[in-house]
This record gives C-alpha cells, sequence and structure tokens, in this order.
C-alpha cells in the first residue's frame, strides 16, 4: 500500500479495485496481480522526480460545511505540494 500511495501513483486504481478481493480471490485477480508485478518489474526504475525551485512544502485545505439537512454530512479534504507538484492529496465525506 505505501508503494501504490507514495510511490507510484500510476497503479492505485489497479491495486484499490485489487484490494477488495483479497479474502477470496479467483484465478482472474491472481492474474491481474500477476500483471501488475510484471509492470512493476519493467518499470522499477521509473520515478518521480521533483526539480522545482524552492523545494518548499505547501498545504491547502478546505471544508464545504452541511447546506443540505437531507445530508449530515461535510465534505473537506488537504493537497500537499512539494516544489509546485503534488504530493499527497485527499478527499472525503
Amino acid at each position: 500500500m505505501y508503494v501504490m500511495n507514495y510511490t507510484r501513483l500510476d497503479i492505485v486504481y489497479l491495486i484499490r479495485k485489487l484490494s477488495r478481493f483479497t479474502i477470496i480471490p479467483s484465478m482472474d485477480h491472481w492474474k491481474a496481480i500477476w500483471i501488475v508485478l510484471k509492470y512493476l518489474r519493467y518499470t522499477m526504475n521509473y520515478g518521480l522526480y521533483y526539480i522545482g525551485y524552492p523545494s518548499v512544502l505547501k498545504g491547502y485545505s478546505d471544508v464545504n460545511w452541511i447546506f443540505d439537512a437531507k445530508d449530515s454530512n461535510s465534505t473537506s479534504g488537504y493537497v500537499f505540494t512539494l516544489g509546485g507538484t503534488t504530493i499527497s492529496w485527499k478527499s472525503f465525506k
């Protein structure tokens, strides 16, 4: 999960879908896992490089408070950038 969330953002969607079937994976799921591992093997020298100057860490957050009485949840989120490049983000209800 660390690799997916912080170093290899290109596999996030697939890993999240596959993680739903960790209790009883079928043969199709094992084939998909094998494809992901093969992809990681051939792309392990790829990475994210942050060259922005200056390398300053910035954080932003926002909250949308409850406007509809039927929906009793607010929405909030954050984003962190390093050198102008997004390194972490989340939006949740």
